[in-house]
């Protein structure tokens, strides 16, 4: 394995290698992150961090820390899984350490420009490869656009951590908020933009929703800073006067969880009022009609004054699941859900299947969290926003691979 391409060697054949299977998924990733040119992009982005004597690469040094965690790892001492394949893996001895006591590259406290370099809505080589990679979604339009996806999730810290806090689930952590571009049935769903907020950070906090959507948007080829080219998903969190407000004059589409208003007793009798053929029969995943499911639009019904204008109400009902508990919201037996959303034209099954799809960022959070999510390993709370971007950028690999 003398011959070399780029920062690591090109592939061999031989009978002489053990071990070898458990990691082989990370010469594809890393071959991945060579042709789409991103190897060399965090080289040059994290440039400044390199000492002039320093012999180790810290944009190569970076990558080999989010292969570890894409092929498993949940910690800095799972670099040393790929530091047992010298040669398959890299050119000569890979730094032990990794990102040393919890420091990147160079030694150095993760300043402000640092976590700039990889933190939300620039992280190292995202533009570029968004730009260059053969995007799934080339044939995204009105009928079947692109969306970008909003949720939270709790990451418990076993230890004292800065920042890490009581969360509502009466646990101790941290509760970041991710942004996931979701490309269709087909396609794939990377990271976009994340922030990470202690544990005690609201879950429906208006900042910070719009700081996530604004640095997603801008990770978009030709950054949609406007326009209802990508609907915004969110769940019941993003259903606030405020946030669909700040969308609305932002002229972006959006789809967003709802929290029906007025007391218990007039929204059921609201919703007994709604004629048998207004609901229509609701979606499953594979546009086939769903059997005990579905959908209507109540603007009409509810008091929506105080709302932006062009926003419409749908309301989905379904049997519960056999052995689900029934809730005091439900009305004659049938789970009751709503949203909103700006979207004029579209059959209320479609709209409704568009809306319910966003459940797949709560899969993709699964999967970060099997990603290197699940544990934030360092005390700093800038240090843990660069170990949130390396599992983005695991994240990242995965998808595009």
């Amino acid at each position: 394995m003398k011959q070399r391409i780029g920062r690591y060697p090109s592939l061999a054949v031989d009978g002489q290698g053990s071990s070898v299977v458990p990691n082989a998924g990370a010469v594809l990733l890393l071959r991945t992150a060579q042709t789409v040119g991103l190897a060399a992009s965090l080289s040059d982005a994290l440039g400044p961090w390199r000492r002039p004597t320093a012999v180790h690469d810290p944009g190569k040094v970076l990558l080999d820390l989010a292969v570890s965690l894409a092929v498993g790892g949940d910690c800095l001492a799972d670099l040393a899984q790929l530091r047992a394949h010298p040669g398959g893996l890299r050119p000569g001895r890979l730094r032990s350490h990794g990102v040393s006591a919890g420091r990147p590259p160079g030694r150095r406290r993760p300043g402000r420009a640092g976590r700039d370099r990889l933190g939300p809505g620039d992280r190292a080589g995202g533009r570029v490869v968004t730009g260059r990679r053969a995007r799934p979604d080339h044939d995204a339009g009105a009928a079947s656009p692109s969306a970008i996806d909003v949720d939270a999730t709790l990451v418990t810290a076993h230890s004292e951590k800065e920042s890490a806090a009581p969360t509502f689930k009466r646990g101790f952590g941290f509760h970041p908020l991710w942004a996931f571009v979701d490309h269709g049935e087909q396609g794939t769903g990377e990271p976009l933009a994340f922030l990470l907020r202690p544990g005690n950070a609201g879950s429906n906090t208006v900042a910070n929703h719009k700081t996530v959507i604004r640095a997603a948007l801008a990770q978009l080829p030709g950054g949609h800073a406007r326009g209802k080219k990508v609907p915004i998903r969110i769940d019941g969190a993003g259903g606030t006067h405020e946030l669909l407000a700040w969308l609305t004059r932002r002229r972006l589409s959006y789809s967003v969880g709802f929290s029906l208003p007025g007391d218990l007793a007039s929204i059921q009798k609201k919703l007994a009022s709604i004629p048998a053929d207004a609901w229509t029969p609701a979606y499953d995943a594979d546009r086939q009609a769903r059997p005990g499911a579905f959908v209507a639009e109540v603007t009409d019904l509810f008091e929506l004054s105080g709302w932006p204008a062009g926003m419409r109400l749908m309301v989905r009902k379904e049997r519960p699941h056999p052995g689900a508990q029934l809730r005091i919201t439900d009305v004659e037996g049938m789970r009751i859900t709503a949203f909103v959303t700006n979207t004029a034209r579209g059959q209320l099954a479609e709209l409704e299947l568009r809306h319910r799809r966003r459940a797949r960022a709560e899969d993709r959070i699964r999967a970060a969290k099997d990603t290197g999510l699940t544990n934030l390993p360092l005390h700093h709370f800038a240090q843990n926003q660069i170990w949130c971007a390396i599992v983005a950028l695991a994240a990242d690999l995965l998808a595009w691979m």
